[in-house]
């Protein structure tokens, strides 16, 4: 039996482990025979038929130094991972080595630096100050109302009128943007229909249009953001000018108890007993929300009070999964990840960039939320997998059909898991938050 590796491990800033590796003379001596075994049977040599070269001849011929790159490069991976099972160390990079020593006939010298799962010191949850949000989700009348007319709005008749836009109408415009003193044509409309509605138009001209009459213009200033889509106004200041062409009013059939039961499918005979189960719908939507809120201000409060270090490496790996996953994306629609991000302005390395620290912040809190779950015992066994995959089959057609081949998948099953043990840390982390 070979003598073992002697490794001396170390801890190092940035979630690093630096490993010094002294590899046994015997196993140095066996590496360059079966190099040089390798490379003889492969020589041609003149005077000797393939393979038959003297072993000497054949060093002799490739150089200590090619020998020795070549012993390098089949030694060194093979102790790399020796010496990284035997510490039980796992690694979320390839390690960083460096070849201090290495002769025939003496023992070899490593050392390796690699990037590993960071520690977290989570926060005592007791002693946490979660904010509660800071408006309300209770169903106004107003709110009920909007609702009403947003359900009606596809069936607005559109009729012209003759008097000044007002918030709500269809007007029909004519568009100019103007940047350094010039029209960019990509930006500019003619004739086009827009709604005088949040959303639908910028905020400055929504606010400049209620009011203007037909052939009247109205003129605004924006200032671009950096991200806008359209690499000519991207980050710019420009000038729009708006002429008003004309004006369409829309007019919402009056909720009767026809269109009521017509809007429910029949659930719902009369007026009121449509407005009653609409507001229960905005209520469910507006708890199902209010716990969501609560669910993300624990959960900041948690990671903010907690420390740990995110490696870079870890990082570029999810960046790298980010990249993979949006070019399978724009694949799809028939187009090449280096002409989607020309059109955004961008190259893949300032792309990466731009993604980076949405993608630390993101990892941070899968570490704190991870190690909470291993904390408190809430990472789910198997049974409890194909239990969950059940119950979400249960309420998702698609799932249901495909029930059964997610089961025998192991990356169905990790996906579901990772969904499950994240639904239970934050229901426990409510409940703790909630009782502190």
């Amino acid at each position: 039996m070979p003598e073992p590796l002697s490794v001396v491990t170390e801890r190092l800033p940035k979630s690093q482990v630096g490993m010094t590796i002294e590899v046994p003379a015997e196993v140095v001596n066996a590496t360059y025979d079966r190099v040089l075994n390798r490379l003889a049977s492969r020589a041609k040599i003149e005077g000797f038929r393939p393979g038959k070269a003297p072993r000497a001849l054949v060093e002799a011929r490739i150089g200590s130094a090619a020998l020795r790159e070549e012993v390098v490069d089949t030694m060194v991976p093979e102790v790399v991972r020796q010496a990284l099972d035997g510490e039980s160390i796992d690694p979320i990079d390839n390690p960083d080595v460096e070849v201090v020593e290495l002769e025939r006939g003496r023992p070899a010298k490593l050392k390796a630096t690699v990037s590993v799962m960071p520690d977290v010191t989570l926060a005592d949850i007791a002693t946490l100050k979660v904010e509660p949000p800071d408006h309300s989700h209770d169903v106004t009348e107003e709110l009920l109302e909007r609702r009403l007319e947003d359900v009606r709005e596809p069936m607005a008749e559109i009729t012209p009128v003759e008097r000044e836009a007002r918030t709500g109408d269809i007007a029909v415009i004519d568009i100019e943007v103007e940047v350094d003193g010039n029209i960019v044509e990509s930006e500019s409309r003619k004739s086009t229909e827009a709604e005088l509605k949040e959303g639908v138009l910028l905020p400055e001209l929504l606010a400049a249009l209620p009011g203007a009459f037909v052939d009247e213009t109205r003129e605004v200033h924006v200032d671009f953001p950096e991200s806008y889509s359209n690499p000519e106004l991207a980050g710019k200041h420009a000038i729009i000018r708006v002429a008003v062409r004309g004006v369409k009013e829309k007019v919402l059939p009056p909720l009767d108890d026809a269109l009521a039961k017509s809007l429910s499918n029949g659930k719902q005979e009369t007026v009121d007993a449509y407005r009653a189960a609409v507001r229960d719908e905005l209520e469910e939507s507006g708890h199902a929300v209010a716990k969501m809120e609560r669910e993300q201000a624990v959960v900041k409060a948690l990671v903010e009070a907690s420390t740990v270090e995110v490696p870079e490496a870890l990082v570029d790996r999810e960046l790298t999964s980010e990249l993979e996953s949006l070019e399978r994306s724009v694949n799809r629609q028939g187009l090449k990840l280096d002409s989607y991000l020309g059109y955004l302005g961008k190259t893949i390395d300032q792309w990466m960039a731009d993604e980076r620290p949405e993608a630390t912040s993101r990892l941070k809190i899968d570490l704190v939320l991870g190690e909470y779950a291993k904390r408190e015992g809430l990472d789910p066994s198997d049974e409890d997998v194909i239990a969950y995959l059940e119950e979400q089959a249960g309420q998702d057609e698609e799932l249901k059909g495909q029930l059964a081949d997610l089961k025998k998948s192991a990356a169905a099953r990790r996906y579901f898991a990772s969904r499950l043990r994240r639904r239970r840390v934050l229901d426990r982390l409510v409940e703790v938050a909630g009782n502190a």
